[in-house]
């Protein structure tokens, strides 16, 4: 038993894995909830208003059985994946995402909405809980980007590619990790809370020129959606790095809080 304790470490508290499992969720069904309400009007316009000439991204289906997605003017078939999917009854008609990935699975706008805005509150205040329960920790520090780490980023990924024998040296965070964290949670978590808010109508109603600030509700709408394509590939980055790391550790320090060096 003493020889198990010494081969361990105490890498996360109660608070920051409790706070890291209720945000993956609360992720997960704001992205199945935005999805919901993306498919009430599935495109997006680089303009204070609905403006097609400004489009950026549309998905539809010109034609029965057919969907498309269309991006900067460029048009590709994606039926049964984007324009043209399934309903979760077993038929497939014209809706840019199907249900197996919206909440809900069915089409109900007012009810993606609810849960979007209930989850978002999640989200935001398990963020900030995180971010709390790190800075008291002395832990925030180590997490944020610096100059000295810069030439490191490359090194580092060679090495979780399997490129380089051995990692750059690091302290607690490596520099990818800390790249990632230092956008996440400084860059992209604020910027799509406050274009969240911008989109509220009530929010709107009594801070407009927090909607003005981005340039509109289309134009927050826009950052809204880029932001989570953001996260998603944050998420799909940190998945990557927790599966060539040692599955089985990472996970365990993350549930139990117990890390073996």
């Amino acid at each position: 038993m003493k020889e198990l304790e010494t081969a361990v470490v105490y890498r996360y508290g109660l608070l920051t894995r409790l706070s890291h499992w209720v945000w993956f969720v609360a992720f997960l069904v704001l992205v199945g909830s935005g999805l919901q309400i993306f498919n009430a009007s599935p495109n997006l316009d680089a303009s204070d208003k609905s403006d097609p000439a400004r489009r950026v991204l549309a998905i539809g289906s010109p034609a029965a059985g057919v969907g498309t997605t269309t991006i900067f003017g460029h048009t590709f078939v994606t039926t049964n994946w984007l324009g043209w999917t399934g309903d979760g009854m077993g038929s497939r008609g014209p809706r840019a995402f199907g249900a197996s990935i919206i909440i809900p699975g069915y089409q109900d706008l007012s009810g993606g909405r609810r849960w979007h805005l209930f989850f978002a509150w999640i989200a935001a205040l398990c963020w900030l809980a995180w971010l709390v329960s790190s800075a008291v920790k002395g832990n925030l520090q180590q997490m944020i980007l610096r100059r000295s780490d810069l030439s490191k980023l490359w090194p580092m990924q060679a090495y979780y590619l399997k490129l380089r024998k051995a990692p750059p040296p690091y302290d607690v965070y490596n520099p990818l990790q800390k790249a990632a964290y230092t956008t996440v949670l400084f860059v992209i978590a604020p910027l799509v809370v406050l274009t969240g808010l911008a989109l509220s109508p009530g929010i709107d109603a009594i801070a407009s020129p927090l909607t003005v600030a981005f340039g509109g509700r289309q134009f927050a709408r826009l950052w809204h959606f880029a932001g989570m394509l953001v996260l998603i590939a944050f998420f799909a980055i940190h998945t990557f790095q927790v599966l060539t790391q040692g599955f089985a550790n990472q996970m365990r320090s993350m549930i139990t809080g117990w890390y073996r060096p």
